[in-house]
């Protein structure tokens, strides 16, 4: 008996190699179990996170005397089995073995399938999808779409063990508070793992990016937004700031090409993206910075003066 008097285990099941663990913490890792485990023998399969509150799990020992041994254990010792410091009660399993039926969401690929629950489309930026996701490694891609199952979003990563630590790391969790519009409550994130490899991106908008090709078409979506703009105290329309600043080149008579902005920009800070169009018949840039102050310090800097000497090129 545990000290609060719930048994540990069920002395009338029939002896399996297969041991069901209960009431263990929130989701408890496949290396927890094993160290739990792995003293009384070889583990040879394990189930975690199941059950509605993913607190159960079931561990396979390779041979049936080694499941008995663990059980006899923590049956005849004052201190019960733990894991977080929680007491874990432990009974053998009706299966004599686990089958991992993987559906195409548990095999693990370079991209993730992710739902955002709580939040409409235009709740959450697809910069702030980025900013969470790359804490793991590089993002390539990312499509974000609304499906019946809610506000969707496709994140490629370059392979499939980046994209297995993002899943470990932030499947169930909630993007943190400071990222979300103020109206908005948690946003807990579901993930599992999509069957594509490679998304087609054909153009960089608030719904789509491809941080691969900077000369990739930009839907004027990226750059208009969903939002409707705030005013300011003079009834002027006020623009929302943002880490990406819209270049106009006006007057140009020399060429302007990524390397050249790339060497005016990154006076003020690390540019981490720049892509050149036309729009209008005017030639414009998005240059995108890794936070606010940057990009505000570069705008107040620049807007308004040459790229070149001579006076030919503005912005």
């Amino acid at each position: 008996m545990s000290t609060s008097g719930t048994p540990q285990f069920r002395y009338t099941q029939t002896p399996s190699k297969v041991l069901h663990l209960r009431n263990l913490p929130w989701e408890c890792t496949e290396e927890e179990l094993i160290e739990l485990c792995q003293p009384f023998g070889k583990i040879v399969n394990t189930k975690c996170n199941v059950g509605a509150n993913r607190n159960q799990a079931f561990v396979e020992f390779a041979d049936l005397n080694q499941a008995i041994s663990m059980v006899s254990y923590y049956a005849s010792s004052s201190e019960p089995a733990q894991v977080r410091g929680k007491t874990v009660y432990i009974q053998y399993s009706n299966r004599h073995e686990i089958v991992n039926n993987k559906s195409p969401g548990d095999v693990p690929g370079n991209v993730l399938l992710v739902t955002i629950e709580g939040v409409e489309a235009g709740d959450v930026s697809i910069d702030v999808i980025h900013l969470v996701f790359s804490a793991f490694g590089f993002v390539h891609k990312i499509a974000t779409f609304e499906k019946a199952a809610g506000f969707q979003a496709l994140i490629q990563f370059s392979d499939s063990d980046t994209a297995s630590s993002a899943r470990n790391a932030l499947d169930g969790r909630s993007i943190p508070r400071y990222l979300l519009p103020e109206h908005l409550g948690s946003c807990h994130l579901r993930i599992s793992y999509s069957a594509h490899t490679d998304l087609n991106i054909k153009f960089q908008s608030h719904r789509s990016r491809d941080y691969t090709n900077p000369y990739l078409p930009v839907n004027p979506t990226a750059i208009e937004g969903i939002v409707q703009p705030a005013l300011g105290p003079d009834g002027k329309k006020k623009e929302p700031e943002s880490n990406v600043l819209l270049a106009s080149i006006e007057n140009m008579q020399y060429a302007v090409t990524v390397d050249v902005l790339h060497t005016v920009f990154s006076a003020f800070g690390t540019v981490q993206k720049i892509a050149i169009f036309e729009k209008n018949g005017q030639t414009q840039a998005l240059v995108q910075y890794p936070d606010l102050t940057t990009a505000a310090v570069a705008r107040e800097a620049l807007e308004g003066h040459c790229i070149y000497d001579g006076g030919y090129c503005f912005q």
